[in-house]
């Protein structure tokens, strides 16, 4: 019988979801209080699935997202997610076919890029996607910080920490999220659900267990919020009876270094926490400096996040800011056929024109490699030596290099 890659209904739209859950190794009947709560916030046109006999057997959904770019700016970007392809029907194509779809239907809507978040890392370089920002986390030992136990729960400055309640969160943390977005490269959209699910509101599925965080918000001098934690503790003593406990980080959001220093020193001030583990944070965060003794703080995660892939590499390239002025000719190579061409980029400091050239290009790379050189965090110079990239033009490289790179790293808090 023949597979069927069609747009899923309402009524496809449990069994959709089911598979995901299979094909992300969380078997389990959603109930109908979560398929129903979901429905609200999912547009069925973007969805497609895979159906053997009725059954479906691969999946795929994106959805609308602004993603903030290098200088403050957004961009609307056709967020990918829920991708999946049951054992029994791998290496057919599915996935090649339900990606052309989305891809060719998001440049048709006129979304610049494209984003997702890679579960595998070889999977999406082959339809033109890059890594374009990276997370990190940190594992604190508490005792070897260095922070004195009677000060370091208290904010210097005239700040202070309080602790509220999920329904504070969900009122005061969309605006602190955005003023996050309105300056941190790499940082997407969170929707009204997005809230609710993480302060405990939005159904969930059978096989997940809701345990209630910590929530807490710093404030600054004037009584702003300008920083908000949520966490998680465990329940560890050791023989001796001495606490063991690991505070785990769900979400931190901090508006100055300030506000950053403050939340995490109150964090590891926390009695009975023994170590603190941060949550996803950018590869250069300040916390391990923000410690007496930087050492106390080990990288346990260092990993590609947030992928990108342009769809319109004028429009994308025009809505960042770059690091010097200069004008570069870029040939772009897109075996897909939606972003490639060569592109003229007159960059400046506030912002660029990028159009259609028949200039010698100074720079040839792929679509993938330009998406990953997008937000500022790879090296061109490291793209050429690696052969990813060609420079056409002795110092075009180093030039590019200025162009693209930023102070500080790109950073995607959030998966999707």
């Amino acid at each position: 019988m023949s597979l069927d890659v069609r747009t899923v209904t309402a009524s496809d739209y449990p069994d959709w979801l089911r598979a995901v859950q299979n094909g992300f190794l969380t078997a389990g009947r959603p109930g109908e209080d979560d398929v129903a709560d979901r429905l609200v916030s999912t547009d069925l046109s973007r969805i497609q699935g895979v159906f053997d006999a009725g059954r479906c057997v691969a999946t795929f959904r994106s959805f609308a997202q602004q993603l903030t770019v290098v200088g403050g700016a957004t961009v609307a970007a056709d967020a990918i997610t829920g991708v999946t392809v049951a054992p029994t029907h791998r290496r057919r194509g599915l996935l090649s076919r339900m990606m052309a779809t989305d891809l060719a239907a998001a440049k048709e809507r006129g979304e610049p890029v494209a984003s997702l978040i890679a579960a595998e890392y070889p999977i999406y370089g082959r339809y033109g996607f890059g890594p374009a920002a990276w997370n990190a986390v940190w594992e604190v030992s508490v005792h070897r910080a260095g922070l004195d136990p009677r000060r370091s729960g208290q904010p210097a400055g005239g700040g202070r920490i309080e602790m509220v309640e999920g329904a504070d969160v969900r009122k005061t943390g969309p605006e602190v999220h955005g003023a996050l977005a309105a300056r941190q490269p790499g940082v997407v959209t969170r929707d009204e659900r997005w809230w609710r699910l993480r302060t405990g509101v939005t159904p969930r599925t059978e096989r997940e267990k809701w345990t209630e965080p910590f929530y807490v918000v710093h404030r600054a001098a004037d009584g702003e919020i300008d920083g908000l934690m949520t966490y998680s503790a465990d329940d560890t003593w050791g023989d001796a009876k001495q606490p063991l406990n690991t505070a785990s980080v769900r979400d931190m959001i901090a508006l100055n270094p300030a506000a950053e220093r403050a939340l995490w020193h109150y964090l590891c001030s926390v009695d009975w926490i023994a170590t603190v583990r941060s949550g996803y944070r950018a590869p250069d965060d300040l916390l391990p400096l923000l410690l007496p003794d930087p050492r106390a703080a080990r990288m346990i995660t260092n990993s590609d996040w947030l992928w990108l892939r342009m769809l319109d590499v004028p429009r994308a390239l025009e809505a960042r800011t770059y690091g010097t002025e200069a004008s570069l000719v870029l040939e772009v190579r897109d075996e897909a056929g939606l972003a490639g061409g060569r592109f003229l980029l007159d960059a400046s400091e506030s912002g660029a024109r990028c159009t259609p050239t028949t200039r010698s290009a100074d720079l040839a790379l792929g679509v993938g490699e330009l998406s990953t050189l997008y937000l500022g965090d790879e090296s061109v110079r490291r793209l050429v030596d690696l052969g990813r990239a060609e420079e056409l033009r002795a110092g075009a490289a180093t030039t590019a290099n200025a162009v693209f790179r930023t102070g500080r790293r790109p950073w995607c808090p959030d998966v999707f």
